[in-house]
């Protein structure tokens, strides 16, 4: 075990650091689309359960793997488990970040786009459609979709081989708090709106008759998706923990700070939503259509597109460097080159699936494999397979292939910290947390659609 490891300066930068991995996109659009189909504050209930009941145990599990081993993610099995083949839930977490950027770093670019529009083009006069046709018009073309996309890969590689104290810490202590800061300010705005009051019950007044199969499936997805487990990023932060840092307690307040941005962003859009009379189902094109169109019949439009834009960029770049750095830990340990190689190689590599990623939705639309675009079919295998794939692994081997005394031992650092469920904990992630899981997996395979076709 490598007891020289660099670990992050202080507590805080564990929380800020931590919480930047787990919010991102997702938080800030997928959050409330999968609100509002759902049933609103019904979902948001039984998302709560299962953030606490599933992803604080799953991300406890991958806290004790990274930081018992002090190693990447393909190495931190190779440790517990020496002369076998689990290092491949290593693996797959690696691969899966590096695939996860390939496409989400295209979708990064276009904030610094829209940040940029926002405080040169007026949105006074604008509808919809012409938000519609924009938004095609830019993502379509080759230039400035990779400028944007490019200009994003290199921010992300700045800080990533700055290391980890002065590079991921420094501007998780940085960003973190504007990110806070912006939600703080938009939120405030928004619960002016004259809509404010039917948005707020539609997201915090639940109506029980809409929970059903599908609201709990949607609702474990979620908390799975929202919190980064399995892909390696929990395994690889926590790799830099120090040995006091209370692992319980920062699990839990990373899963519950990751939730409150979550919340956050629902009263921030649910609230314009309903004072503009626009449904609350709307997808991802929400963020690049239809808040703009929104933004567009406020006082001061522009000033409140570019903040939330801002606000965007900070949440994707926050996610970028965590992903980032699972393939950048693993080279620079696996294969002993410097960490500024090792950041290099993987900027390089990411940068030629975003160029297909990128090229897509335009030129390259035509181009399919397996009846998807090369965009697409990156979140499907991600999204789909390898995340829940691996979440589904790491609870089995850590419930059937390490040690009970070892577990409880990291997880109270040697004793010295209590932890009263600790078998309620272990009985979870052995039995229940791999079920749970498999039955997300399967559903979002669409098995269970296929099942009911039959009936």
């Amino acid at each position: 075990m490598n007891q020289q490891r660099t670990t992050f300066g202080s507590r805080l930068g564990i929380i800020l650091a931590t919480v930047g991995s787990a919010v991102g996109l997702g938080n800030i659009w997928r959050f409330p689309h999968t609100v509002g189909t759902n049933g609103g504050a019904a979902f948001l209930l039984v998302y709560a359960v299962c953030v606490l009941l599933l992803g604080f145990p799953v991300m406890m599990t991958e806290f004790f793997i990274g930081r018992h081993a002090k190693k990447n993610a393909a190495g931190a099995f190779k440790v517990l488990a020496p002369g076998t083949k689990w290092s491949i839930i290593g693996y797959n977490g690696i691969l899966a970040a590096f695939l996860i950027l390939g496409f989400y770093f295209v979708i990064a670019g276009w904030t610094l786009e829209y940040i940029f529009t926002s405080v040169t083009t007026s949105l006074d006069g604008k509808t919809v459609t012409d938000f519609e046709k924009e938004f095609t018009l830019f993502s379509s073309g080759i230039v400035r979709p990779l400028i944007c996309t490019f200009l994003f890969i290199c921010i992300t590689h700045y800080i990533v081989s700055s290391g980890v104290k002065n590079g991921i810490e420094r501007a998780s202590k940085i960003l973190m708090p504007m990110l806070f800061l912006i939600m703080t300010i938009l939120c405030i705005r928004s619960l002016t709106l004259s809509g404010a009051s039917e948005g707020l019950k539609f997201l915090f007044q639940p109506d029980f008759g809409k929970i059903n199969s599908s609201t709990v499936l949607s609702a474990m997805g979620q908390a799975f998706f929202s919190l980064s487990i399995g892909m390696g990023c929990m395994i690889t932060y926590s790799s830099y923990f120090g040995s006091k840092t209370n692992i319980q307690k920062t699990a839990l307040q990373v899963t519950l700070l990751d939730s409150l941005v979550s919340v956050l962003s629902g009263m921030m859009i649910f609230p314009a939503v309903f004072h503009f009379g626009i449904e609350p189902t709307a997808g991802p094109e929400l963020v690049f259509i239809t808040l703009p169109n929104i933004f567009g019949q406020l006082s001061f439009g522009n000033v409140w597109a570019c903040i939330f834009f801002i606000l965007l960029a900070v949440a994707a770049l926050t996610s970028t460097i965590s992903l980032h750095e699972v393939g950048t830990a693993y080279i620079h340990e696996e294969y002993h080159v410097s960490r500024k190689r090792a950041t290099l190689y993987v900027s390089l590599g990411v940068s030629v699936f975003c160029i297909l990623s990128s090229l897509s939705f335009g030129v390259l639309k035509e181009a399919t494999i397996f009846g998807l675009t090369f965009f697409n079919l990156l979140d499907f295998l991600t999204a789909k397979i390898m995340l829940p794939g691996g979440g589904m692994l790491i609870c089995i081997f850590v419930g059937n292939r390490v040690d009970k005394k070892i577990i409880k031992a990291e997880l109270t650092n040697i004793g010295s910290v209590p932890f009263y469920f600790f078998r309620a904990y272990y009985f979870f992630i052995k039995y229940i947390a791999p079920i749970a899981i498999g039955v997300i997996f399967l559903n979002e395979l669409g098995l269970f659609k296929w099942i009911q076709t039959f009936f």
